[in-house]
């Protein structure tokens, strides 16, 4: 236990030995005897006021009142005859069957009163408790914490850091928010080179270029155990996105895979999608807000079928149009129908790839939340994704189809989809020229059906006398909405018995 090993640790003499010179070992074991009594005690009388608690903070006061009591002694000095025969406080001794507080998991040094002592007195101080704990590390994170610092300093900094973490096995580690760049990556490097069990790796928003992207495939020794693999915000681009390709690669057990915000065009796009194919436990995916390309969409729809497990899949911004879509769509449409999260949004998609969709969502019974905003559907894409949508989809609580063009028909259509669906929570039709008298429309749709008002979001944006680009009048849509729903009748859709 982290406590016996603490408590271990302090009763010897070493530490006010060496302090006190002379004053031999008595005083020593006299003042360490005392120092843990004291601090037995008090975290003690904590413990029991905490019955429910798993005594966490117990052993966290313990500590702290440990190393405060020990600079004090150390301050101090060796004491007088006088004052070794004098009480050291009114708290009494802790019996000797009391219970020990159970070891605790966290160890927090960002609090706790400034102080000064010498550089050789802290490591002294400090090593019995830093042994103990680094043995025991597990999870650490360091995101965001050099912010603000010069170059020179931060860079020290992590340093100091990675030397003291160098060997921790650990299973969890997050160095996001650093702006790292390769010199920090690099300056982290005993820490990452000494890592063979990751089982989740955050470096999210640390400036990683294609250099950074490189020292990091380098330096990590092993990624066959990384569950969570995450590079969220940073400018990696077509090169970096390769060695970050080699990463994932070798990383067949990743659940979760987040690189989006990275600068990614189409061929890295396209290395990165075919890396992925490797990773058939993957149950979440986001590589939104790149520059992938229909390219890389195609070969994107070549890795879906490799990930039976898939669950939750963004997709957003990366500028597929309708032929990198209706290609991800078929593809989906035979691999993943228990898809729970599906975004496309911005991704200038029109009513030409509608009917593709539709087939795909139809077969996606478990769909939670669908996004397909800032598309180009307009009424006719609308009607016919509408119509998908209406039957089953029991569990369907979010749809966001905002700046679509959509006109009166669309939106009357949407909330028809949605106005007796059980979980539904949000629609989302901001954004679009639907008329006043649509607005209406829609609004006692969902009155009449089992959703209320309550579900229909914000129209703060919506502009009702805005016509679409190619000024399609409303009643031409109105008029063609029964033709686009035979259009419907006639997808075929092959779904699992």
């Amino acid at each position: 236990m982290l406590v016996e090993r603490m408590t271990k640790n302090l009763s010897t003499e070493t530490i006010f030995s060496r302090k006190y010179g002379l004053l031999g070992k008595q005083e020593a074991h006299e003042n360490a005897k005392r120092i843990e009594e004291l601090c037995f005690a008090s975290a003690d009388e904590h413990f029991k006021r905490e019955p429910d608690g798993d005594g966490s903070s117990a052993v966290q006061l313990y500590a702290k009142e440990t190393s405060k009591m020990m600079l004090e002694v150390l301050k101090k000095g060796p004491r007088t005859t006088a004052e070794l025969e004098a009480p050291v406080a009114d708290t009494p001794p802790v019996p000797a069957d009391a219970p020990l507080v159970p070891a605790d998991t966290v160890l927090d040094i960002s609090g706790g009163k400034r102080a000064f002592i010498e550089a050789d007195e802290a490591k002294e101080l400090l090593r019995p408790i830093l042994e103990a704990v680094k043995n025991q590390l597990t999870e650490v994170d360091i995101s965001d914490f050099v912010a603000g610092r010069p170059e020179d300093e931060a860079l020290d900094v992590m340093r100091i850091f990675s030397k003291a973490l160098e060997g921790s096995v650990l299973r969890y580690l997050n160095i996001s928010d650093n702006a790292l760049g390769e010199k920090g990556v690099r300056a982290f490097s005993e820490l990452l080179k000494s890592q063979e069990s990751l089982e989740e790796l955050y470096v999210m928003n640390d400036g990683i270029s294609e250099e950074a992207a490189k020292a990091l495939s380098e330096l990590i020794p092993a990624t066959d155990k990384l569950k969570v693999l995450q590079f969220h915000n940073n400018m990696t681009g077509d090169e970096g996105a390769m060695y970050i390709a080699e990463m994932v690669k070798c990383s067949p057990n990743v659940e979760s895979f987040r690189c989006s915000a990275t600068r990614i065009g189409s061929d890295g796009g396209v290395a990165l999608s075919e890396a992925l194919g490797r990773c058939t436990r993957l149950k979440k995916l986001d590589i939104r807000d790149n520059l992938f390309g229909v390219d890389a969409g195609l070969a994107l729809s070549e890795t879906l079928p490799k990930l039976p497990d898939l669950v939750e899949l963004y997709l957003s911004d990366l500028n597929l149009e309708n032929e990198g879509t209706k290609a991800i769509a078929n593809a989906l449409k035979q691999s993943a129908p228990q898809l729970e999260v599906l975004e496309m949004a911005g991704n200038e998609i029109s009513a030409r790839a509608a009917p593709d969709l539709a087939e795909c969502l139809m077969a996606m019974q478990s769909l939670k939340k669908l996004t397909l905003a800032e598309n180009e559907l307009k009424d006719d894409g609308a009607v016919i994704i509408a119509k998908s949508l209406e039957d089953g989809h029991t569990d369907l609580k979010e749809l966001d189809v905002s700046t679509n063009m959509l006109q009166r028909v669309g939106a009357r259509c949407f909330a028809r989809a949605v106005a007796n669906k059980p979980a539904f929570v949000q629609l989302n039709i901001n954004g679009n020229f639907i008329s006043d008298e649509g607005i209406d429309e829609v609004k006692e749709i969902l009155k009449a059906g089992k959703k209320s008002l309550d579900v229909l979001g914000s129209l703060d944006e919506n502009e009702p006398d805005g016509e679409p680009d190619d000024e399609e009048e409303e009643e031409d849509a109105e008029d063609n909405e029964d033709e686009l729903d035979s259009k419907l009748q006639s997808v075929k859709v092959e779904q699992d018995d």
